[in-house]
């Protein structure tokens, strides 16, 4: 509708042109608005069920645009509502527009409305058309949709199951996967299977079953690629014809009636082997131009290949081979298929092969149909091949011709490689290496070993078997040929083609003992042993290298090889080299003259074995450790020394280590005594051996042994030489300290002989006590009993026990001073204790109740302490110079007593006899001080005032035979000049 424009500045008048615009613009709006969208009519649906697509038309007016509705019949749910735009067919005036359906048109039914559209404005909807599905009552069956299928791998595929009417729904499987259902309608479900793989040959299988499992419907599904090709070209194999050849870039998946279909300009081809990737399809004329087409299901792929034939010659395999062969060369003929090659420019490759060789030889030629093979081998089995393609504008190869195989014709054998074996004791072998097949042309029959001398005088032919490539010699009956000392050796191989050429060897008649060579040690490299050696101008006919295994010493196995005059380098190497194993190289003029020798191991490896023969042996305070030698064979190296190491358990300590290997001894110094245990090593490059090992226990050196005990003998000796000479000159302290006199009593008067101490140890059992009253006067002294039991050990009084009668009652005395001490009698009548004094220069003694040998005394003491019993002093003198005795105690056995009286009316004390008891003999120097003590005491016994021994109760006087008889037993006791020494006179 037009517009009023109304200007700013203009200014509104009332004008009757203004108000007539207003009023048509008004009525031009109204009109408008009245217009009616005519409604589509004749709806007509027109069903694709392999594609799922229904074509809808109708008629519709004017209007370009419409809005389309799609709904499921039974569910009215809505499966496309959507504004499309339809073009008219100016014939029929129809509108037409195409829908895709996600599931198949069989599903469901569908419902379908359109009506026109202009901007805004809408017409109403058409008729409701309907597609009817297969879901309706009339159709009862169990049905699957779509029934079989092929789509693309990726793509995305909905599928359907449709229930017989009274059937419940139980599950929808793809493959052996239970999917998830969506409901269509009352009898229908459907799934939707996203991003699928490929597929089996056979398809994959979606089915459905009822809730009951007892029925079920289904499909296959075939998922699959569209055609890919590459490689598409033709040639020609006949030169009319032509061969175009392409390769499936991947496998589709599909096969059999949905697999690809070729064509190749328009043609279809055919295959045999469909599976194949590589195909080719024939035209029976060449066209210059070619297009393939391959089309399947999912979709189709177009290649174009052109060119002339001439520059697409693809020549076929030769035919029907042969061959001419002699003992060097052979000529190989074949055939063509076709005649059109007769005129064709062609190069052949022919591909020759033996057991030890392969070789390939080229011809060209128009038409070529045969060749000569040369270098050749005599009897030797070949095979060859043949294949051609053209010169000219040359293509491709053409296919290889199936083998063929021939024999070359036997020749005379090649000169045998000779060589010598000398042992020391001047016999040895003439040896060849064994002819291999190609060097003996044929099958050796034998050989043929000639002696000759310098005059070419051959004698003693001998003739051996093929498997034969030593024999012996004895060099001093060779020696009788030649009158120069020159001798040859001559080999001749045969078989059945003739003899060889004669190979001959010298033959050294006379062996020196020269020094031998010096041999250098060589390092296997990677390949084999590097030798070099200067050049020896009487070496014009070459040189020989030979190498063994240095463990052998006689009729070795030897290789060799033979080198020419003026070359001063070889590399040794060969397939029987072992690890571990020492061979000798030896360089030889071809005159048999050695000029150089090596050794080496193609690997050193530790030695097999440890030393042999280890002895561990004492030398004073050292070991000395000895051993054998390692035999070569199980050296397996080059020694480089020996470790020794001291053995203390599991642990070894290195002692030392021997840098020369021919050192076999070793000697450990600063060792103390014991056990210990030795282990000695031997070592290469490659390391230690297991070791051997020795104890031995240390012991004292018997060497020592005597030097110990002389040393000990001559201390011994000197100390009592020391200590003798110290006693003699101590002999005075000697004496007195281990040999003091025995103090003798002292009498009154003049004695020759200074008067000394009486020191006698008290005897356990009795004592006699030397007492001094103060009421008697200094030279009144008595004895008095002091019964045993009185004291103990130590002296004192024991108490009132009762006295046994039948014990003996001893007397004792102490040279010490008087001491007056209370006495308690033991018995009313009993005799008082007393002390001993000393006095300076004499000892009293009191004598009481002393008995003689043959009686017993009774003596008896004032009960008050002051009745006086009889007393008598007696000075006991040293015994003097001229043999006078002195105090010896000897042993004499007691008479018993037969009577005992009584000295006093008074209470009586019996003192016992001492029967059966020893006691100490008299001594022989004793007197009575004087006439008139002797006279006193006459009326009590001849011996009385005689001092007593310890532990007696004898007189120590006794009559002069006694006497005489000591003197003679003292006079021979001296019998050493110890015993003199300690019993020195007194001076």
């Amino acid at each position: 509708m037009p517009r009023l424009n109304v200007s700013p500045n203009s200014k509104p008048t009332c004008s009757p042109l203004w108000l007539f615009c207003v009023l048509l613009g008004l009525l031009s709006r109204h009109t408008h608005a009245r217009v009616v969208l005519a409604v589509p009519k004749q709806l007509s649906l027109s069903p694709n069920m392999s594609t799922q697509q229904l074509s809808i038309s109708w008629l519709g007016g004017a209007a370009t645009t419409f809005d389309l509705m799609i709904l499921r019949t039974e569910l009215n749910e809505t499966v496309f509502y959507d504004t499309v735009s339809a073009t008219m067919n100016p014939v029929s005036g129809r509108h037409q527009w195409t829908w895709t359906s996600v599931e198949p048109l069989q599903c469901t039914s569908l419902s379908i409305q359109i009506r026109s559209r202009d901007g805004n404005a809408t017409s109403k909807w058409s008729t409701t058309q309907i597609h009817p599905g297969n879901d309706l009552p009339s159709y009862e069956k169990f049905q699957m949709y779509p029934e079989e299928d092929i789509v693309p791998v990726g793509a995305n595929a909905t599928y359907c199951c449709i229930l017989p009417e009274n059937k419940l729904f139980g599950d929808i499987y793809y493959g052996n996967t239970v999917m998830n259902a969506t409901r269509l309608s009352r009898r229908s479900y459907a799934v939707t299977i996203f991003h699928q793989k490929p597929s089996q040959r056979s398809g994959t299988n979606i089915f459905c079953r009822d809730n009951l499992k007892s029925d079920l419907t289904g499909s296959v599904v075939f998922v699959g690629y569209p055609p890919l090709l590459s490689d598409f070209v033709c040639e020609t194999h006949d030169l009319n014809s032509a061969v175009c050849h392409w390769n499936d870039k991947r496998d589709t998946s599909l096969y059999g009636k949905r697999g690809t279909v070729y064509s190749l300009n328009k043609r279809n081809c055919t295959f045999d082997r469909l599976w194949e990737k590589h195909k080719q399809c024939t035209s029976a004329q060449w066209e210059g131009t070619w297009t393939l087409v391959a089309v399947n299901r999912l979709g189709q792929y177009s290649l174009t290949d052109s060119a002339e034939i001439s520059h697409r010659v693809h020549p076929v395999a030769p035919i029907n081979l042969s061959s001419v062969a002699s003992a060097w060369n052979a000529t190989v003929s074949w055939n063509w298929i076709y005649s059109s090659y007769s005129s064709l420019d062609l190069v052949c490759e022919v591909d020759l092969t033996s057991q030890w060789s392969k070789t390939n030889y080229t011809f060209s030629g128009v038409g070529l149909m045969s060749v000569v093979l040369l270098d050749l081998h005599p009897d030797e089995k070949y095979v060859v091949h043949v294949r051609c393609g053209a010169q000219q504008n040359f293509w491709k190869w053409g296919n290889w011709s199936k083998p063929f195989s021939f024999k070359t014709k036997t020749f005379a054998p090649d000169v045998p490689n000779v060589w010598i074996w000398m042992n020391r004791d001047k016999t040895g072998q003439i040896i060849w290496k064994p002819l291999t097949q190609r060097q003996s042309h044929g099958q050796i029959t034998g050989f043929e070993v000639t002696l000759c001398n310098s005059e070419e005088n051959c004698q003693n032919t001998e003739n051996v078997s093929a498997d034969t490539f030593a024999v012996p010699i004895n060099f001093t009956q060779v020696a009788n040929l030649s009158s120069d000392s020159k001798a040859t050796a001559t080999v001749i191989a045969r078989n059945a083609a003739g003899l060889s050429q004669p190979a001959s060897v010298a033959i050294p008649l006379h062996l020196t003992d020269a020094e031998p060579l010096a041999v250098s040690r060589i390092v296997y490299s990677n390949r084999g042993f590097p030798l070099f050696w200067q050049n020896n101008a009487n070496a014009t006919c070459g040189y020989v290298v030979e190498w063994h295994d240095a463990s052998c010493v006689r009729d070795c196995p030897v290789e060799w090889i033979k080198v020419a005059a003026g070359i001063t380098n070889a590399l040794i190497e060969s397939v029987n080299l072992q690890p571990g194993v020492r061979y000798n190289l030896s360089l030889y003029s071809c005159s048999s003259e050695l000029l150089q020798r090596w050794q080496g191991y193609l690997q050193e490896l530790v030695p097999s074995s440890s030393v042999p023969h280890l002895l561990a042996s004492q030398q004073d305070s050292d070991i000395l450790l000895t051993w054998g030698e390692i035999p070569l064979i199980r050296r397996r190296g080059f020694l480089l020394g020996y470790n020794i190491y001291s053995t203390n358990g599991s642990q070894l300590t290195l002692l030392a280590n021997l840098s020369d290997q021919g050192s076999r001894n070793y000697i450990v110094k600063g060792l103390s005594e014991g056990s210990y245990k030795f282990t000695v090593k031997a070592y290469t490059s490659a390391g230690e051996d297991t070791g051997a090992t020795a104890s031995i226990t240390l012991e004292p050196s018997s060497d020592w042994m005597i030097l110990e005990i002389l040393a000990s003998l001559g201390i011994t000796a000197l100390f009592l030489v020391v200590v003798t000479f110290i006693c003699y000159k101590k002999r005075k302290w000697v004496k007195t300290a281990f040999y003091p006199d025995i103090p003798e009593p002292k009498l009154p008067g003049d004695w020759p002989r200074t008067q000394g101490p009486l020191d006698v140890k008290p005897s356990p059992n009795s004592m006699v006590h030397i007492v001094e009253k103060p009421e008697w006067g200094s030279s009144k002294e008595v004895l008095v009993v002091i019964p045993e039991e009185d004291e103990d050990e130590d002296g004192q009084a024991m108490g009132d026990e009762p006295a046994d009668t039948d014990d003996l009652a001893s007397l004792r005395y102490y040279n010490q001073a008087v001491d007056e001490r209370p006495i308690r009698p033991r018995f009313p009548d009993s005799s008082a204790s007393s002390t001993s004094s000393l006095d300076s220069g004499r000892t009293d003694v009191t004598y009481t109740g002393i008995q003689t040998s043959g009686s017993s005394f009774l003596f008896q003491l004032n009960a008050q302490g002051s009745s006086e019993g009889n007393k008598h002093q007696a000075d006991m003198s040293d015994s003097s110079e001229d043999g006078g005795g002195g105090y010896k105690p000897q042993m004499q056995p007691s008479a018993p007593s037969e009577d005992m009286g009584l000295a006093s009316s008074a209470q009586p004390f019996l003192e016992p006899q001492a029967a059966s008891m020893w006691g100490y003999k008299p001594q022989c120097s004793w007197n009575l001080d004087s006439p008139e003590e002797a006279d006193e005491g006459a009326s009590l016994a001849p011996s009385l005032g005689s001092p007593t021994s310890v532990a007696s109760t004898q007189f120590l006087l006794t009559d002069g035979e006694e006497c005489a008889e000591e003197k003679r037993l003292l006079s021979s006791s001296a019998a050493t000049w110890f015993t003199n020494l300690l019993s020195s006179a007194k001076p």
